[in-house]
């Protein structure tokens, strides 16, 4: 798959942005935040959804702050995060209201991709910005979470973003136009490898270790990042950022390199819930629900005539026919608790049996795989 065809058939789109791409010197790169800001509304106004995670909070704050640009104690950096964010923030929200655009800041830690509550959380909050026709600028909570600090993972973060969102594709913006056989710095003989089905130990030796006076990441963490997204069925280009028009330049063709996953967000999503999950309960269904779910339904607190196990929202469970078999596993959309509340009702009553508007579905279809039949 070429370049162009990547961008254009993304229907989720993550761009992650490194503080090298965002601060020159003691500024803020406005101009090119600009170009970046058009090429975000260019896609958005061809329907794709795009989520922006930005690095340079803890840059821009120690500018804001009087800081040198070397190393500094760890409650100093998180000090200039709290001061940069803010600036990070405003600048995103400036550049893209010129294009009618809203944005929304989002901070993250690495619990918030890892646990299953907050994961949960954290992908409905997104999904319904998306929806809402804004775009997320996402970054590390810098202040609290100090792994990031410590080794620039905002790499990894933005493929936990695009895992969690079911993105098409990945863009890693770098200082650099995409993987080589060596440093390109300092080897004359290096070689650009334009596509990688597999990260191989050779692939893993390329990436070497880099970085930059105002970044802590390097191709390292972009390789580890494009490991994940490719296990997410997520294709992803680590592609030159700081030339203006990033994204536009990737679609004409520049150099970049492909990380090719073998499946596509969907298929990867189904295959976890199926295999990578234990199940903590059970939900039984009736006839009409496993039709239902078969025609491609979500499953309804209707259609349920049972519950058994202990189980939290979010938590794995099996679907159950009426005879006992298992038909599918899905991720549940409510507690153990609620879930028994409110089986066979519609869902029009969740509110006055739980006191809280929830979701209609007890399983969205997004959410389970059905065995012993067509998959919804």
């Amino acid at each position: 798959m070429g370049p162009v065809a990547g961008i254009d058939a993304a229907r989720i789109l993550v761009i992650k942005i490194g503080s090298s791409l965002l601060v020159d010197g003691n500024e803020l790169r406005a101009d090119w935040l600009r170009s970046l800001a058009a090429d975000i509304a260019r896609c958005r106004a061809r329907g794709q959804h795009l989520l922006v995670v930005s690095s340079g909070a803890i840059a821009l704050g120690r500018n804001a702050l009087g800081l040198e640009h070397r190393r500094h104690k760890l409650e100093v950096n998180q000090a200039a995060a709290a001061a940069g964010q803010i600036r990070l923030a405003h600048a995103y929200q400036e550049v893209l209201a010129e294009h009618g655009i809203a944005a929304a800041q989002v901070l993250l830690t690495g619990d918030d991709t890892e646990s299953r509550r907050r994961y949960l959380n954290a992908r409905n909050t997104l999904s319904a910005l998306m929806q809402l026709g804004a775009v997320p600028v996402i970054n590390e909570n810098d202040t609290v979470a100090t792994e990031e600090i410590r080794w620039g993972d905002n790499d990894r973060l933005a493929a936990r973003v695009a895992q969690m969102v079911s993105a098409d594709c990945l863009v890693l913006l770098s200082d650099v136009d995409g993987l080589y056989t060596a440093d390109p710095a300092t080897d004359p003989e290096a070689r650009p490898v334009p596509e990688v089905r597999e990260i191989t130990p050779e692939i893993e030796r390329m990436a070497g270790a880099a970085g930059t006076v105002f970044g802590t990441g390097g191709m390292v963490t972009k390789v580890a990042a494009a490991r994940i997204g490719m296990a997410a069925g997520c294709r992803t280009v680590i592609a030159l950022g700081r030339i203006e028009s990033p994204l536009a330049a990737l679609e004409a063709g520049g150099r970049c390199t492909w990380f090719l996953q073998s499946s596509s967000p969907r298929t990867a999503r189904k295959n976890w819930i199926a295999n990578g999950l234990a199940p903590s309960g059970a939900l039984t269904l009736d006839e009409g629900a496993v039709a239902a779910l078969r025609r491609g339904k979500s499953l309804l607190p209707a259609g349920v005539t049972g519950v058994s196990g202990h189980f939290q929202r979010g938590d794995a469970v099996v679907l159950k026919t009426s005879g006992g078999g298992e038909c599918g596993r899905g991720l549940s959309a409510y507690s153990s608790d609620d879930a028994r509340r409110i089986l066979g009702h519609k869902s029009g009553e969740i509110e006055a049996l739980l006191g809280y508007r929830g979701r209609d579905e007890m399983v969205h279809r997004d959410d389970l795989i059905l065995f012993e039949g067509s998959d919804p």
